[in-house]
């Protein structure tokens, strides 16, 4: 009986024959919209989440060879370790882009390209833009056709293979050693869903920088003949097997695989928060703005939460009150409590004070759950129910539906520009509007550029 050819060699071929020609206008799109906009977050990063911090610091310590940037902060350092301080500023805000399903490609994948692609130096934006292109599909195909139990930490466990196969083709790696590539990221390969049911820890703000240092390493040892597992996806111990119990549709994965690019279907968030809270961000400002309420018009807030909501929730009084940056942007009491007052969620509202704003905070006391299965998170992001009460007896219903930055209301260039000026403002070493249109316009143009790096190099 014939063993099919294991998933990493078919994925392996898939990269190393990837064209820019062949991508086609959405996924163009989608790729240079999420370098822009993981550019812009992480320069946001530099100034805002302390977390990050430790990474920065130990990054520079540690030396070595100037390589690739750490965004933000002017230095180099060796590429695998670029790739880690990136990757820890692109998701610590909870603003990196995501699938429509949820989860982030571009907060490991896009790390790691940067990384190799100073590294190689001279590398063209079509290179740049196909390499992210390729690993944003992949993403997509995994997280639709992948039986997530929501019990490993999905970003981390299939954005590692994602970002290495990317690496692999700003390399100019072959099949071959992308397949190697892809076998050697499986000892980088992991995460507990514990990092995202937890409070009090930095882990969630800082995950995406394990994938994107895995990708480069694994990539650049690849490179250098080491070899992988021919079996690595699919074997009696693979990645299928390990980390979704058998449940892959190996067909709907491989289906129109370079012909039918993905990364066109990418949302970018207009609020720095988990996206499965958008919804009811959504709602709650539609209901206080509508009914033009004002935070002392509430008697009770009730949430309606489904199986993931539940985690944002869960301890209430914590989730209420949060101590630290990281634990803010992943609590939804909290968030829905800054909507209420803001009618807006805004990086301002993510610094030591605005957490601990009284207003903010008895508002959020107000907050009371009502649990909802027809809410638990299947595939689609669910959608978020929010009731207002108010002290005069009026009550007001809303679910969060066309969302901004949502498949229904997607981010256009113009969005992603001004959520870039905001970020760049908010850097460790503010931009100017002059240099904030220069950067945005390097990014709407990248295919036009012979060395992509430009970008980086703008961005200090």
């Amino acid at each position: 009986m014939s063993i099919p050819t294991d998933l990493c060699h078919i994925i392996g071929e898939y990269a190393a024959s990837a064209r820019y020609a062949t991508l086609g206008d959405d996924a163009i799109r989608g790729a240079k919209m999420s370098i822009i906009d993981t550019l812009g977050v992480c320069l946001a990063a530099s100034g805002m989440e302390p977390a990050a911090r430790g990474v920065i610091d130990l990054v520079k310590a540690s030396g070595g060879r100037e390589e690739s940037s750490i965004i933000g902060f002017g230095a180099k350092v060796p590429a695998v370790m670029a790739a880690f301080a990136n990757g820890a500023l692109a998701h610590c805000l909870d603003y990196d882009d995501q699938t429509p399903w949820g989860q982030h490609s571009a907060s490991s994948l896009i790390p790691a390209v940067f990384a190799v692609s100073e590294r190689v130096g001279g590398v063209s934006g079509e290179k740049m833009i196909t390499s992210v292109a390729v690993g944003q599909d992949l993403f997509n195909r995994f997280r639709r056709n992948v039986h997530w139990q929501k019990d490993w930490m999905f970003t981390t466990v299939i954005g590692v293979f994602c970002a290495t196969a990317a690496s692999g083709i700003v390399l100019g790696l072959s099949a071959g050693q992308i397949a190697n590539g892809l076998g050697i990221a499986s000892m980088q390969c992991c995460g507990s869903a514990e990092v995202v049911n937890s409070t009090g820890s930095d882990l969630r703000a800082l995950y995406a920088g394990f994938p994107a240092k895995g990708a480069v390493l694994s990539a650049l040892l690849a490179e250098r003949g080491v070899g992988g597992l021919p079996r690595l996806f699919e074997g009696p111990f693979g990645i299928m097997n390990l980390y979704f119990a058998g449940g892959y549709d190996r067909d709907k994965i491989i289906d129109g695989l370079g012909v039918n690019y993905t990364g066109g279907l990418t949302l970018y968030k207009r609020w720095p928060a988990v996206g499965t809270s958008h919804s009811h961000i959504h709602a709650t400002i539609g209901i206080m703005s509508e009914h033009d309420l004002k935070g002392d018009d509430i008697a009770e807030i009730r949430l309606h939460v489904g199986d993931y909501h539940r985690l944002m929730c869960d301890p209430l009084d914590r989730r209420s009150a949060p101590d630290t940056l990281v634990d803010a942007k992943f609590s939804l009491p909290f968030l829905v409590a800054v909507a209420s007052v803001r009618r807006d969620v805004r990086l301002v509202d993510f610094s030591n004070d605005a957490i601990h704003d009284p207003e903010v905070l008895a508002t959020a006391r107000k907050i009371v759950l009502v649990p909802d299965a027809t809410l638990d998170w299947k595939l689609d992001l669910p959608p978020g129910r929010v009731e207002i009460v108010t002290r005069d007896g009026r009550a007001f219903s809303k679910v969060g539906t066309g969302i901004p930055g949502s498949a229904e209301k997607p981010m256009t260039w113009e969005d992603i520009a001004r959520k870039f000026d905001d970020c760049a403002r908010s850097a460790v070493k503010p931009f100017t509007g002059l240099e904030i249109q220069k950067l945005v316009a390097k990014g709407r143009n990248l295919e036009s550029l012979a060395d992509a790096t430009d970008v980086l190099r703008a961005a200090g």
